[in-house]
């Protein structure tokens, strides 16, 4: 072999592998419910003499694509057996290698990567926060799912065991059931593979952030394997005073049957979290302004932080997962997936309200007589009083749920047709506990310019003991405790039939039994009795597709989907799942989707391209209320439409690329109030795009040096359906550096939001978290 032969496989070797991970995989990962319908390229496989060139003992490894191409990447769900590139639905997946190279820690920060993805916060009396998710605009915090199963916990998800993470953009309820009415986010999990395998990683850097994980896999025997992932994470926020949090978990994973007819693979997850809430600053409308922004927009300091010294969020979420598959011949594959979930939360927050009295005072006043409220619907005022009492308030939540989706898939041949069915069942109940605390002493007014968290103690005590200090919810009263469940029953079935090789169509429907029952009790009973709400709702979703793929390398597709969302979804994330005698409570949320796409895998599978065209329609659009955080049916219709782009894999030898672009045009297309007829939807902004590159400089030399870097933008968001209220732009750049010393060690420095830039990361209607400011994080990794 030639050495420039030689040194172009290397290069494409570790653009397309060695990138898949800095803990020492070359290959794409065992995924559950894989059936590629092709062979790969072999510009694509990684063979025995690449491997000898890299001095690896890594042998007959084959990789689907590279790295950051994800066109021929499985799922890792079986219900959706195809891979991204003939799935005929717009797909987003960050894979492992970008996650890797921008040091991803947590769900929000891969999801960046995502247009049309948001975060918002929620808060009230027992509202979330923890991940909480707009997709298209839409909500999507009960649409979370691992390895294809539902991740019923309200916490924030760290990254330690993550392969990879999707966004299956559109109505998904004939796979998902009820819901994923923008979308869906799925998080492919590490799972235990054939091959010997311990590493290790440190980052430490600006905002005292100390992290450390480890990932072991040791192989058992020809078939069965151990895998076991941890994290420990400390860290504070740079440019948030009084913001920290301290997390750490285990993961470990047991897998029998590897490469077998029959594959058993077990999992647990354990992850703990103690952290202070920031609910952000207050948006507020300047005196003369035609809308309003975050105050920090107008001169107040970015790091002003109007929570107390009482304020804390600690959570506790485990999973346990058994996966079974069983492949009864060449035509059928069983699966069956089972978890169980527990989850654990205290939480306690503060929300700064700033009135007309605090605004008037800060910009024609005195600003230093500028005062907010730190709970409550009413601002401070002339602050004559001691203070508010009012939500958020304290609670405590005690969440289970188990589910199991029992599936089929089958491939045969009818005639000259050709189809792929799969059919089966999906089970799922979740419970909810919750008991509210109220504070004797009111939570005292801040000041603008300069809060003071340091409170004291404000004599927190159970709900029943104060019951003039629980939060009323509108006609339910003020109740201390609460508990609920949600009882889903569906069956699904679809069948994609291919009439040529390269023209097929494909069809299904989901049926789903959705059960929930909401009681409300304590408090002051006499004022306001106790309340038991219970419902049954059978929703029926179908779906459509035409589906052309003119050769393996390239798919176009028409869709048209159906979703709906039943009030009672909200079991563990949403203070009022359901409000009988409203009109919220006797129609569901429903979305129709209209998708036309087309997919491109090019250049050998080194570089994959997308495109779609979108509508999405949805009735009794399903809101949150800013002042209790209650999610409530409205009669408003919404539209959003527009078109997303993508480009992903490997350039030339050793440079790799990463973009999206997503350009929509939203609107309210009905609302009882006149006035917000035809206004933007909340959220969504116009244009939004992300970018990141990253190039291999002499790779196999002692003096390697892999440089990358790129960023992200979103235009301004409304947040508010009147539209009167707006968060600016966001504009974040960030880049990295790294050396390997050998194929053991290497070192790496990442700097994010580099021109420190005020941008707003996580939305609500009436308030605005401002993002971190410019940080570094230095990493060194081994993996033997």
């Amino acid at each position: 072999m030639t050495n420039s032969l030689r040194t172009h496989i290397t290069s494409l070797s570790i653009a397309g592998t060695l990138l898949m991970s800095s803990q020492g995989y070359a290959a794409a990962p065992e995924t559950h419910g894989q059936k590629p319908d092709r062979k790969p390229d072999t510009s694509t496989r990684h063979s025995k003499e690449t491997a000898d060139i890299e001095g690896s003992d890594v042998e007959h490894l084959t990789v689907q694509g590279h790295g950051f191409n994800t066109m021929h990447q499985a799922l890792g769900l079986s219900r959706m057996p195809q891979d991204v590139m003939h799935t005929p639905q717009n797909i987003n997946v960050v894979p492992q290698a970008l996650m890797q190279q921008q040091n991803v820690k947590s769900l929000d920060e891969a999801l960046r990567n995502v247009p049309g993805v948001t975060t918002s916060i929620g808060e009230g009396a027992g509202g979330m926060n923890g991940d909480q998710f707009l997709i298209r605009g839409f909500q999507a915090q009960n649409d979370i799912y691992e390895d294809g199963l539902r991740d019923f916990g309200v916490y924030s998800r760290d990254s330690f065991n993550f392969e990879s993470v999707s966004v299956i953009k559109g109505p998904s309820s004939e796979v998902f059931g009820n819901g994923t009415t923008g979308g869906a986010i799925n998080m492919v999990t590490k799972t235990p593979g054939l091959k010997n395998h311990y590493s290790a990683d440190f980052s430490g850097g600006s905002g005292s952030y100390y992290r450390g994980t480890l990932d072991v896999n040791q192989k058992i025997n020809d078939s069965t394997a151990f895998r076991i992932t941890g994290m420990g994470d400390e860290h504070n926020v740079v440019g948030r005073d009084y913001i920290f949090s301290h997390r750490w978990g285990v993961a470990p994973s047991l897998a029998f049957g590897i490469g077998k007819r029959t594959t058993l693979v077990l999992q647990y997850m354990h992850q703990q979290e103690n952290s202070v809430p920031d609910f952000g600053v207050p948006v507020v409308t300047k005196p003369g302004a035609k809308y309003g922004q975050p105050i920090t927009e107008y001169g107040i300091r970015r790091t002003n932080w109007y929570g107390t010294d009482n304020d804390q969020n600690a959570t506790n979420a485990n999973m346990e997962t058994a996966r079974f598959s069983f492949k009864l011949n060449k035509h059928i594959t069983f699966y069956d997936d089972l978890r169980g979930g527990e989850y654990f939360r205290s939480f306690a927050a503060s929300k700064a309200t700033c009135d007309t009295t605090c605004v008037n005072n800060y910009f024609n006043g005195d600003a230093s007589k500028a005062l907010v409220a730190r709970s409550g619907p009413s601002g401070a005022g002339n602050g004559t009083g001691a203070g508010t009492y009012m939500a958020p308030l304290p609670y405590e939540q005690t969440s289970w749920s188990v589910q199991n989706v029992g599936s089929m898939v089958a491939d045969f041949h009818t005639g000259f047709l050709r189809h792929q069915i799969v059919t089966g069942f999906d089970i799922e109940r979740v419970n909810d506990v919750r008991s509210q605390s109220t504070y004797l002493k009111p939570k005292p007014y801040a000041s603008l310019v300069n809060p003071n968290p340091h409170v004291g103690n404000l004599e927190l005590v159970p709900g029943d003991l104060n019951p003039g200090g629980l939060v009323s919810l509108g006609s339910l009263g003020a109740k201390s405790h609460s508990n609920g469940y949600g009882f889903d029953t569906g069956l699904f079935f679809f069948d994609q039939v291919w009439f040529t090789k390269w023209l097929s169509v494909k069809g299904g429907f989901r049926w789903d039994r959705w059960q929930t029952s909401y009681n409300l009790t304590g408090g002051n009973v006499a004022k306001n009795p106790d309340q038991h709400f219970h419902d049954v709702t059978g929703v029926f979703n179908p779906n459509a597709s035409l589906v052309i793929t003119p050769d393996a390398h390239q798919t176009y597709y028409f869709t048209w989907a159906n979703s709906t969302t039943p009030m009672g979804m909200y079991v563990t994330n949403g203070s009022v799942p359901i409000r009988p005698g409203t009109n919220s409570f006797a129609s569901p949320e429903k979305a129709q989707l209209y998708e036309l796409g087309a997919k491109y895998s090019i250049l050998h599978d080194r570089l994959g391209l997308t495109a779609s065209l979108f509508r999405l329609d949805k009735g009794n659009a399903l809101n949150a209320d800013p002042v209790t955080g209650e999610i409530q049916g409205s009669s408003d219709r919404q539209r959003n439409q527009g078109l997303e782009l993508s480009v992903g894999g490997v350039i030339l030898p050793g440079w790799n690329i990463s973009a999206t672009y997503a350009l929509y045009d939203s609107s309210t297309t009905y609302s009882a109030t006149k006035a917000n007829r035809g206004k933007n939807v909340q959220y969504v902004p116009h244009n939004q795009a992300t970018l990141w590159s990253a190039y291999s400089a002499f790779p196999n030399k002692p003096y390697n040096l892999t440089v990358g870097g790129g960023l992200t933008w979103r235009e301004h968001v409304w947040l508010n359906a009147a539209n009167t209220l707006r968060a600016p732009a966001n504009l974040d750049f960030s880049a990295m550096i790294s050396h390997r010393f050998n194929q053991h060690w290497k070192i790496s420095m990442n700097g994010y939001n580099l021109a420190n830039r005020l941008n707003y990361q996580s939305l609500f209607s009436n308030r605005a978290t401002p993002s971190a400011g410019r940080m570094f994080l230095g990493e060194v990794s081994v993996a033997y």
